[in-house]
């Protein structure tokens, strides 16, 4: 699945200069983080979620989760009225596959959010709306040509590494060679010389 035409056009339009990065199929922010061997915290987490009956694009790292308290604090709401829509509900509005939203709000016609912190990487990479490829672009530029409303609602999330327990070393034990004793009984006896005998 190639990055959509959609969103280069909207770059180029914009006169910003892009990386197209290409990767293995992934479907998740961290995941790419991983593939492309970049920090996740400047990979750009994008996912929609409805704040009573409006749908809003949200933008944070990917080493980060969305802090819902915070989010209903900003918007004097109570918790519950925030949502992540179903499958079913972001398919039948906004033609997307779980996993391939990309990051411009405007592009789906919805306000756009963002974690502050992520605000001041120099340069990040976005979702494209493809699992094989994304693009990198500096954030001032995305903050140029997406308007959006910026406050902290990110929290580290804590990342489940499996150590790797080193391997026990295996010595062998050496087993001695004894040596089989020799059989005297086995030896040939030695042939006497007639001596002369004189008479």
């Amino acid at each position: 699945m190639p990055i959509k035409k959609q969103i280069l056009n909207h770059l180029e339009k914009n006169n910003i200069k892009y990386e197209v990065l290409n990767h293995r199929k992934v479907y998740t922010a961290f995941d790419a983080s991983q593939t492309l061997k970049v920090h996740p915290q400047e990979i750009a987490k994008s996912l929609i979620i409805k704040i009573k009956k409006d749908f809003y694009m949200v933008i944070l790292g990917a080493n980060k989760n969305i802090d819902f308290k915070k989010i209903a604090q900003k918007y004097k709401l109570a918790k519950k009225n925030i949502q992540i829509p179903s499958e079913k509900i972001l398919s039948n509005k906004f033609k997307i596959k779980p996993g391939s939203a990309h990051v411009f709000g405007s592009l789906y016609k919805i306000p756009t959010i963002i974690d502050k912190s992520f605000t001041n990487l120099t340069s990040a990479v976005f979702s494209s709306g493809s699992f094989t490829e994304s693009f990198r672009i500096k954030l001032k530029d995305y903050l140029k040509i997406e308007e959006c409303e910026i406050f902290s609602f990110g929290k580290v999330k804590k990342l489940k590494i499996n150590k790797i327990k080193p391997k026990k070393k295996v010595t062998k034990n050496k087993t001695k060679k004894t040596k089989k004793p020799k059989n005297k009984g086995n030896k040939k006896p030695r042939k006497q010389k007639n001596k002369k005998i004189n008479k």
